[in-house]
């Protein structure tokens, strides 16, 4: 099983970018997938994620509801992450993460290596 993130960039302040995680080895459609953030110091944030059973997303960081929109491309086999409104304060290495239950980020057996996302003000 693969899971690649790609789409990180350095983008200004106000922007937008849309990381993408591709799978492969497993369909993600079958398994909860969401997308988290670290920035170098700090523990890992849970953004948003997306349930197997039904496909509800849920945003759960306060700090990007209203701007990021997680989506699920089934034909691709691939998570999205529409990032919209960018500020300095996003700047993080962004990880996409399945294999596991609805929003159990905890239950995520498979991780990307990251994909690096700097904001500058």
């Amino acid at each position: 099983v693969q899971v690649v993130e790609s789409g990180g960039d350095l983008v200004q302040t106000g922007g937008s970018l849309r990381p993408a995680c591709v799978a492969s080895g497993l369909t993600l459609a079958y398994y909860g997938a969401g997308w988290v953030r670290q920035v170098p110091g700090k523990g890992r944030e849970g953004l948003a994620c997306i349930s197997q059973r039904d496909g509800i997303t849920t945003t759960s960081a306060d700090a990007v509801k209203g701007r990021f929109t997680i989506s699920r491309d089934d034909v691709k086999n691939t998570l999205l992450l529409q990032m919209n409104s960018l500020k300095p304060e996003d700047t993080a290495v962004y990880y996409c993460a399945s294999g596991g239950y609805d929003c159990d980020v905890s239950s995520y057996e498979y991780w990307g290596q990251g994909t690096r996302v700097t904001v500058s003000s």
